[in-house]
């Protein structure tokens, strides 16, 4: 995963750390990116910090920066658009390419398609109104979650518990997209964080609330996290196994984070993959990562040298 004789800074030339965007995640975005920022500028790296606008691929080519490392979260950014345009301008990117950035961001098709690859993932529909989607809580059976499919950071993310709840979320979740109702699993939150080929150890959430929401995610101080996860050694083999499948089924590269929920049973469940997981101060990568031994400064530089081995491939 890390090479022996790591690339000089030099290598990379003029770097772009492109953050911010126009999501909803778009604060997320712009805390990642400046601790990526901070950490590539202290390694060396000719860095600097680009707040993503819809022209983003001419502002890169019209600066003359070689690379840049997309910390950008949410529609827009991780779904492949910005991906394409970088691909066009023939500018090297870290993280997944366009397809698997569009696959990822989509939870609905996602969840659909590593069910194709043996790994277990909730019930779940889309649903365009109101009455769709108290029909599909009634035949999936409550407690369901409710969310857009196209949103990270528990974005438009509700728990519910009965039929009088459903309107309410429902309407909410709409303003973000598409809708899906799924079955709730009742265990621990698992997520597997992925580098190269590589499954980072795994670490287990609980939060204060209701669910690990967008404030137990970046703000709450009283989330409680578990690195190493506290599982058995088998069911750990079994969910980096479930990881590295959905990883690639998904046609991911580079980096990101598969997240699971166990069922009372401790059986894993796909949730979603993160092509371009949080790196704030509370991120789970980083966290993993120096379990793992890496310090924030050296997975930085590895997830930026994928961008080296892409260029190679395009040349």
């Amino acid at each position: 995963m890390f090479s022996t004789t790591p690339p000089m800074p030099s290598d990379f030339g003029k770097v772009a750390i492109v953050m911010g965007g126009w999501s909803a995640e778009r604060d997320v975005s712009l805390m990642s990116g400046q601790q990526v920022f901070e950490a590539l500028s202290t390694a060396g790296i000719d860095a600097h910090a680009v707040d993503a606008g819809r022209d983003i691929a001419t502002v890169l080519l019209a600066g003359g920066f070689d690379r840049a490392f997309l910390i950008l979260h949410g529609r827009g950014g991780e779904d492949g658009n910005v991906q394409a345009a970088l691909e066009l301008a023939g500018i090297p990117y870290t993280g997944s390419g366009v397809l698997g950035s569009a696959l990822c961001m989509d939870k609905f098709k996602s969840k659909c398609l590593v069910k194709q690859f043996g790994v277990p993932t909730p019930d779940a529909h889309t649903a365009n109104n109101v009455s769709e989607a108290k029909s599909f809580a009634q035949s999936i059976g409550y407690p369901v979650v409710i969310k857009p499919t196209q949103e990270g950071s528990s974005i438009g993310v509700n728990m519910v518990g009965g039929e009088q709840l459903v309107e309410g979320a429902f309407n909410e979740a709409c303003r973000h997209g598409q809708v899906m109702v799924e079955r709730r699993m009742l265990g621990r939150e698992v997520t597997a964080a992925i580098i190269g080929q590589t499954t980072l150890p795994l670490i287990s959430m609980q939060a204060a609330g209701e669910f690990y929401d967008y404030d137990a995610k970046y703000h709450a101080e009283d989330t409680v996290y578990e690195c190493p996860a506290p599982l058995s050694a088998q069911l750990t083999k079994e969910i980096q196994a479930h990881a590295l499948t959905v990883f690639n089924a998904l046609g991911c590269t580079g980096w990101g984070r598969v997240d699971f929920m166990l069922d009372e049973n401790d059986q894993p469940f796909f949730i979603e993959c993160n092509t371009a997981p949080g790196m704030t101060s509370h991120s789970l990568v980083p966290m993993a990562a120096k379990e793992y031994g890496i310090e924030f400064e050296q997975l930085c530089m590895a997830i930026l040298s994928g961008t080296l081995a892409a260029e190679e491939q395009a040349a």
